[in-house]
């Protein structure tokens, strides 16, 4: 047995997975989770640049993560970053800067690993699997789908729609105006009808990760704070989540902190909605199941893969 830390950094938050991995039954059991909003994404869609203020979350959280780690007894830290990363110039100072300060390496993961990785670790340690099946990854920088089976992933692709990128580009406020709501739809069908829409053929099995999906999940509930036991494996359909996005279309940030949304997720939820809502509605998916797991859950998988190997 091992026990790993998983750190998933993402545009809008870094979650942290710690598990025990049993190469003998192939085994992931977690010990630990942890999430942080470090919006390191901010602005990154508009100046191509992760700002010093991000870059200070982000240490902060990854000092945090390390203390955890090491208290915890994890014997390797195996860090990813996704999009926001993979958009910044300076990606590789940002990398060296962490690198220097916590000691913990960060790999820049490219969108189509990020979306394999994701597969596996939104199905990882679930039974009774479909023969295909397919991931959607709401992030804040990019969405990642992936169709396969529990065998292999067979298709899979990145996109640059994220609640965060989005949000900057096209919203001045909460809400949004008819017109920013509007040219907000057509970016994001345009995007799926170019990507997706040509080779989707999951439509009855679909799992959605991240916290656009958790978030969602629990304010359909009506739950004011997050239950992983109630979240995972939730069945949200399509009638919720339309539901949901013509509430927060007309609410204000104040309005939507109230429903139970955490500060730092509130300010780009309808964003997120707006892209789930959109690919259900074009893709004709009536119904999604909602899994925790995700990127973090595939590193540990791999890693897991990788020691039975041996």
């Amino acid at each position: 047995m091992k026990r790993v830390s998983c750190i998933d950094i993402g545009t809008n938050t870094a979650l942290l997975l710690i598990a025990d991995l049993e190469p003998e039954s192939g085994a992931i059991i977690p010990v630990l989770h942890r999430q942080t909003i470090v919006r390191l994404g901010q602005q990154v869609d508009e100046r191509k640049l992760i700002g010093s203020d991000a870059l200070s979350r982000l240490l902060a959280c990854m000092h945090e993560y390390r203390t955890l780690s090491e208290e915890h007894g994890s014997e390797t830290i195996i860090a990813g970053g996704t999009s926001a990363l993979r958009d910044a110039a300076n990606r590789e100072e940002v990398i060296a800067a962490v690198r220097m300060q916590t000691g913990i390496a960060i790999t820049c993961i490219s969108g189509t690993e990020e979306a394999e990785l994701t597969f596996f670790g939104a199905v990882a340690g679930l039974n009774d699997l479909p023969e295909t099946l397919a991931v959607i990854d709401i992030g804040g920088g990019s969405t990642e789908i992936s169709m396969g089976s529990p065998e292999g992933v067979e298709k899979s692709i990145s996109m640059d729609i994220g609640s965060v990128r989005l949000t900057e580009r096209f919203f001045s406020s909460l809400p949004p105006s008819a017109e920013e709501f509007e040219a907000a739809r057509e970016e994001i069908d345009r995007v799926l009808g170019a990507s997706i829409l040509p080779f989707f053929a999951s439509r009855e099995s679909v799992y959605g990760v991240a916290g656009t999906l958790t978030t969602i999940a629990q304010v359909s509930q009506g739950l004011k704070h997050f239950d992983a036991r109630k979240v995972q494996n939730y069945p949200l359909d399509y009638g919720e989540v339309h539901r949901l996005l013509e509430q927060l279309r007309n609410s204000a940030l104040e309005e939507i902190l109230a429903l139970g949304i955490p500060d730092g997720r509130a300010d780009v939820i309808t964003m997120g909605t707006l892209i789930l809502h959109q690919f259900m509605r074009l893709l004709g998916v009536a119904e999604l199941r909602v899994s925790i797991q995700g990127l973090r859950f595939g590193l540990a998988q791999q890693e897991l893969l990788r020691l039975q190997q041996l």
